[in-house]
């Protein structure tokens, strides 16, 4: 690990002040960044602590939904009444994310930043552009069994790691930020992360020294709320392929469908033509084959990950399923 200097924020103001010097980063609980600096993936001059601001409390909103504060810890918010009662599918996110003890470490604004577990992201020897923007993607024609089979470019076929923005994708989160002058701003978190195009090394819209404050929920949606993970191991591990659905039946018949998925993209993965292919549409398993098709149209193998593209088409229309008949008793 390389040398770097330490300062402590106590107010939102100073730490806004002192992320302007250049080569800064924000650390709040640390449970990624950390291993990349002693890896020396990551080598910032100053890190600008954040985890004691006044970032903890999860309130709710004027028009019924939540505002989760930027340093509510993952194990926090799994466990809030609230969350556990009115948005199930964030709750059980959260506990399929990682193991109890990086939960109670990983903050929520930090969740939404982690970077991809690529193996030759890691590995420095390797050539990565997402670590040394123009030195190539080892993944492409390496062992590539994690990576993405959607919105991946020839710059980079890393996924993006968090099982919490799945699940906030798909409740239509918005997260709320303080800019270095002072300023502050609202991000749809379906324009937070970025694809990788010829730009991997950028994963988020937000500005350099921007910080996160909150993360909004609207109104909890109605609905059959499941999170399914499917991953190489039981007690932790990132997803190959996961879904977070909330669906609501009337009449027998779709109502209203969200669905987001993770481990299939450079960023959490949501397709609202899938959706709009579901909903008025009486539950079967053609229907759930014909939205399956259109999601993964474009899927696209580098070998290793191949098995995706099926795996992701049965996860799907499992969970369809299970959510459909959950959401019609």
């Amino acid at each position: 690990m390389r040398e770097f200097a330490y300062s402590r924020a106590g107010d939102l103001e100073e730490a806004g002040r002192l992320a302007e010097e250049q080569g800064s980063r924000f650390i709040a609980g640390g449970t990624n960044l950390l291993d990349l600096m002693k890896l020396e993936v990551e080598a910032p001059k100053t890190l600008v602590d954040v985890s004691r601001l006044p970032l903890t409390e999860i309130s709710p909103t004027e028009d019924g939904g939540l505002r989760i504060g930027a340093m509510v810890t993952n194990a926090d918010l799994a466990a809030d009444a609230t969350v556990r009662r009115d948005y199930p599918v964030l709750s059980r996110a959260l506990l399929a994310g990682a193991s109890a003890q990086l939960r109670n470490k990983a903050t929520t604004g930090g969740n939404l930043l982690q970077r991809t577990r690529c193996y030759y992201f890691y590995e420095t020897s390797a050539p990565c552009n997402k670590r040394n923007p123009g030195s190539g993607c080892a993944a492409l024609d390496g062992f590539n069994r994690i990576h993405a089979i959607l919105g991946a470019s020839d710059q980079c076929i890393a996924t993006h790691p968090s099982d919490m923005a799945v699940a906030m994708l798909a409740l239509d989160a918005t997260v709320e930020t303080r800019l270095p002058d002072g300023g502050s701003r609202t991000i749809a978190l379906k324009n937070f992360h970025r694809l990788p195009g010829q730009t991997p090394e950028v994963e988020s819209n937000l500005q350099p020294g921007e910080l996160i404050t909150n993360v909004v929920l609207p109104p909890p949606p109605k609905g059959s709320h499941i999170y399914r993970k499917v991953r190489d191991r039981a007690s932790y591990a990132f997803a190959l392929v996961s879904v977070a659905a909330i669906v609501a039946v009337e009449n027998g018949r779709i109502a209203s469908a969200r669905l987001a998925f993770g481990g299939l993209a450079h960023k959490p993965w949501r397709d609202r033509a899938v959706e709009d292919a579901l909903i008025g549409q009486e539950p079967s398993q053609a229907l759930f084959e014909e939205a399956a098709d259109l999601l993964l149209k474009g899927a696209t193998g580098h070998g290793h990950n191949d098995f995706k593209i099926p795996l992701a088409r049965r996860t799907m229309i499992a969970v369809l399923t299970e959510a459909t008949q959950e959401a019609a008793q």
